[in-house]
This record gives C-alpha cells, sequence and structure tokens, in this order.
C-alpha cells in the first residue's frame, strides 16, 4: 500500500439525477486523468449497473468483493478495491446486488451514514488523495449515503435544453443533504458535456449555465466525441484507448483544472 498522500483526502460524489448526462464517463475519465496527473484515486461504483464497472474493464470475475459488502458492513473499503490497467486507479466495484440495499438496510441506525463510516479509515490516513463516487441518475439510498460522504458535489451537465431544469432538481437535493446530513456539503464545480460546437443550442447552454453558476463553471468542456462513446465497449477509459483524441484532451484540461482549485482551496483554508 502507497504511502499517505500530502494533501488531505477529497471525496467527490458525481451527480446529476437527470440520466444521459455523461456522469459515469465523466467518473471514468476524471477518475483516469487526475491519476495520470499523478494523484492516487479511488474510484466507488454507486449505481446497481455497474457501468462504472464495465467502462474500466472490470469483470464479473472481479466483482467478488462489491460496494453492496461494503455498504452492509461485510467489508471494508480497501478489501473491496479492485486495481485497473492504469496504476494510481483503483474501483470498488458495483453489481445487481447494489440495488437490495435499500430494502435490506430499511430503517437501519444511520443507513445514510453507512459510506461515509466505511471511508472514515481512508481519511485517518489511506493511499487516496482523491475518492469519486459515481451516482446512479436517481435520488434513493445510494444517492444519499454518496453525499453524506462527500466533501463536495462534482456536476456533470449536458449541454441541451433540459440540463438546468435537471440541475435545479440536484440542487434542491444537495440543499436537502446539507440541511438534514452533511453542513458542510457543497457543489465543487459544472462541468459541461457533449458540448458539440456546430450546435447552437449547446453554446446557448453553456452561456446560460456560466451566467448562473460563474466560477463554479470549468474551463474544459467536453465535447462530443466518438472515440468516448467507444472506449466503454472495449472496457477502457478514454485515455487508454486513444490518447490523442479530442476527448482525452478535454478530461485531463479537466484534471488539471480540479488540482488547481483544490490546491486554491487548501492554500486558502492553510
Amino acid at each position: 500500500m502507497s504511502a499517505k498522500p500530502l494533501q488531505p483526502l477529497r471525496v467527490l460524489a458525481i451527480a446529476n439525477q437527470k440520466g444521459g448526462v455523461g456522469k459515469t464517463t465523466t467518473a471514468i475519465n476524471l477518475g483516469t486523468a487526475l491519476a495520470a496527473c499523478g494523484e492516487r484515486v479511488l474510484l466507488i461504483d454507486a449505481d446497481p449497473q455497474g457501468n462504472c464497472s464495465t467502462g474500466l474493464g472490470i469483470t464479473r470475475q472481479q466483482r467478488r468483493t462489491t460496494l453492496y459488502d461494503v455498504l452492509m458492513g461485510e467489508s471494508p473499503v480497501v478489501d473491496a478495491a479492485v486495481s485497473t490497467s492504469l496504476p494510481g486507479l483503483d474501483v470498488v466495484p458495483a453489481d445487481a446486488d447494489l440495488s437490495g440495499v435499500e430494502l435490506e438496510l430499511g430503517q437501519t441506525a444511520r443507513r445514510s451514514y453507512r459510506l461515509r463510516d466505511a471511508l472514515e479509515p481512508l481519511r485517518a490516513g489511506g493511499p487516496y488523495s482523491y475518492v469519486l463516487i459515481d451516482c446512479p441518475p436517481s435520488l434513493n439510498v445510494l444517492t444519499v449515503n454518496a453525499m453524506t460522504a462527500a466533501d463536495a458535489v462534482f456536476v456533470p451537465l449536458q449541454c441541451e435544453f433540459f440540463a438546468l431544469e435537471g440541475l435545479t432538481q440536484l440542487i434542491r437535493t444537495i440543499e436537502r443533504v446539507r440541511g438534514s446530513l452533511n453542513p458542510h456539503l457543497e457543489i465543487q464545480g459544472v462541468v459541461l458535456t457533449m458540448y458539440d460546437k456546430r450546435n447552437s443550442l449547446s453554446e446557448q447552454v453553456a452561456k446560460d449555465v456560466r451566467a448562473h453558476f460563474g466560477d463554479k463553471v470549468y474551463d474544459a468542456v467536453i465535447p462530443r466525441n466518438v472515440r468516448v462513446s467507444e472506449a466503454p465497449s472495449f472496457g477502457k477509459p478514454v485515455l487508454l484507448y486513444d490518447l490523442k483524441c479530442a476527448g482525452s484532451q478535454a478530461y485531463l484540461k479537466l484534471a488539471r483544472e480540479v488540482i488547481s482549485r483544490e490546491r486554491a482551496r487548501l492554500s486558502q483554508a492553510a
């Protein structure tokens, strides 16, 4: 196991209650890009579909221990983490068993704090500098656990007509979690995804989002890119599938921005 990182662990929930916005794609490729920049990253697949795990090439046979086991108190996070093909990037995988968590936890005490409690040993001194949680596209016990465990929410936002409507729902959810479970939860940043420079609607959505959220919106914009779409079918992040494509370069730019923001936040807090 690696030595403790110099910076405190930063836990980001990658969330948007609207489906199809590039959330899992962003989780996979941001995690990969951060690792490529020298960070130690743990991706947590909190969606029972397990697409984040599949997109990183984690086979069903490798998912002997999953997030389900962690949330049910049957395994520590570090024992559930599986190494990926990229050094510095591990994943806690998911499978269909995760869909039963809400029913099985029922009204169990601290059911919304299960993931937060599981991550405490990593905060005390683990090998990772970032934990990225890929949330399901709905408000359920998994999303609530992710937001309760997180320091901040990272929001992928598709450049299309209903984008801001979905974002309004997400902000309400964040406010509810902040009010009852995690008073320090904030929006870490918004990244525009599926941007098509040939489409005037993409430009208008980007303009509206930047007007509303100001410097919370990253300069990096993730374009519509066929290589990004193809990569998951090969079980690879796009950076390993085609490093030189526009999508890979955009995610590297995004990772550098994330690191820069985090360093600025730490220097201000010092």
